[in-house]
């Protein structure tokens, strides 16, 4: 691990939630645990690892709406021969979303071959194919929903109902947070929450400090990171009033989750009063890294991913867990072109491959690769067949990902779709999988890895899930 990690971390102390899980006297022990170390695994129960991690770290890259996997990572030149022809004459079409079935719609793009491995990619991601032999693209993701918000909290927590919780929550309530000052599970939002709000980052049934914290790309990060108190002696007299205030509550009702994860968070938050402005400094970074990002590019979305991409660096170095990513607006829709294909997906590129280029070399260059792993995904794809004219409607039956660092097996293309690039037909792979190879590569067996709740031990992949073993190196 980095010596930039945060400055008081270590392999392996003990977890707060477990100290004060083992103690029977709750938050009696908070002064006793003021002593010990911020935790970096939890010591009880299910958490902790199950045997030696690929990964330390994820970066999870979320493309909002569902990028075309024919016009990315897919290419079927079969589209290109029967471009403009009945699709229901050349097989079956499903019922889609809006059911405004057109023709056969060739890609807009061209794709080409990169790197030893020699695997294609379109020239929407000019930057992004530069690191293929890093990366395993799947080509045969599938997903049980044809709609944003039901697929968003299906790809999210392994669950199409609302309120389970999110893949970020799983991994650090599982694993913990390897820094103090910061949360271990931080979402950056572009601009674009996604359809299901903010319940795709929550923490449902688990105890609510696991929730994902959102953070900007710019300025504070965080509303009212800067104390308002004229001196810090105040600021630790209104704090330490709260302290007592909620121990009597404790003394008097017991434990509670929702006390505990506040006070948790109180904490918390009096940490970040020094943390969050200090990451918050791009500008200090070398000018040829803000360059690198695209932190000065002409395009506003560009720039503002490009924040992003560097604020994740930052946090990984910081030893935060699981960091998610969302869209910029590119006001023009998400990755979601049921219309103007060709227009949007060239804006919604244009944003993020230059930063995620420059974020996969950096990681690199830095050595944080080997234990950090990258996800790029969408909540499904995207017919090939034209929506109207000019647009591609949902298609949940094939898609593709792709994954890189923390124990990827780089150069690797796992699954296929048919010779349309409609339907999954090689290795399909539901998103169970996808959470299961994720948590293993953690060091976490994600069939161990569970909650009690309702009358049942809960897991991230419920009653499924395997293990992607073909993509790890």
């Amino acid at each position: 691990m980095s010596s930039t990690h945060c400055n008081n971390y270590q392999p392996r102390p003990l977890n707060r939630r477990a100290m004060l899980q083992q103690c029977a006297n709750g938050f009696g022990a908070v002064a006793l645990h003021s002593l010990l170390h911020e935790a970096a695994y939890s010591a009880t129960g299910t958490h902790g690892l199950h045997f030696p991690a690929a990964a330390r770290n994820v970066i999870f890259l979320y493309m909002d709406g569902g990028p075309s996997q024919v016009d990315t990572f897919d290419p079927k030149p079969a589209l290109d021969k029967y471009n403009g022809q009945d699709p229901g004459k050349l097989f079956k079409v499903e019922p889609t979303q809006f059911n405004n079935n057109g023709l056969v719609l060739a890609s807009p793009w061209k794709f080409h071959q990169y790197g030893q491995s020699g695997i294609p990619v379109s020239d929407l991601f000019p930057n992004v194919a530069k690191h293929v032999d890093k990366m395993a693209v799947i080509r045969s993701a599938t997903s049980e929903f044809p709609e944003h918000t039901f697929a968003n909290y299906f790809l999210h927590s392994g669950s199409g109902v609302q309120g389970r919780p999110s893949m970020g929550a799983w991994v650090t309530y599982g694993l913990g947070s390897e820094c103090q000052n910061l949360p271990g599970f931080v979402v950056i939002n572009g601009g674009l929450i996604p359809p299901g709000g903010l319940d795709c980052f929550g923490s449902g049934f688990l105890p609510a400090s696991f929730q994902g914290s959102v953070f900007k790309p710019a300025g504070t990060a965080v509303a009212n990171i800067t104390p308002t108190e004229p001196t810090s002696k105040l600021q630790q007299s209104k704090l330490s009033l709260m302290r007592r205030l909620d121990q009597s509550v404790v003394d008097q009702y017991g434990r509670h989750d929702s006390l505990e994860s506040a006070i948790a968070n109180y904490e918390l938050a009096y940490n970040m009063q020094m943390a969050v402005p200090e990451l918050m400094q791009l500008s200090a970074e070398p000018k040829h890294t803000q360059e690198m990002y695209g932190l000065d590019a002409e395009n506003e979305q560009t720039r503002i991913y490009a924040a992003e991409c560097l604020l994740a660096r930052r946090l990984v170095e910081r030893g935060v867990r699981f960091i998610e990513l969302t869209c910029p607006d590119i006001r023009g829709d998400r990755w979601d072109q049921h219309a103007k294909l060709r227009e949007r997906h060239a804006k919604n590129a244009l944003a993020v491959d230059q930063p995620i280029g420059a974020l996969l070399t950096d990681l690199e260059q830095r050595g944080l690769l080997d234990d950090t792993l990258v996800v790029w995904a969408g909540e499904f794809g995207r017919t090939p067949f034209a929506q109207g004219k000019d647009g591609r409607d949902h298609n949940p039956f094939g898609f593709s990902i792709w994954m890189a660092g923390g124990g990827i097996k780089g150069g690797t293309i796992y699954g296929s779709t048919d010779e349309w690039g409609y339907k999954a037909i090689q290795d399909k792979i539901e998103i169970h999988d996808l959470h299961a190879t994720m948590l293993h590569l953690l060091g976490v067996e994600h069939t161990k890895s569970t909650f009690r709740f309702g009358g049942r031990d809960m897991r991230l992949t419920d009653v499924k899930g395997h293990v992607i073993h073909d993509v790890i190196a």
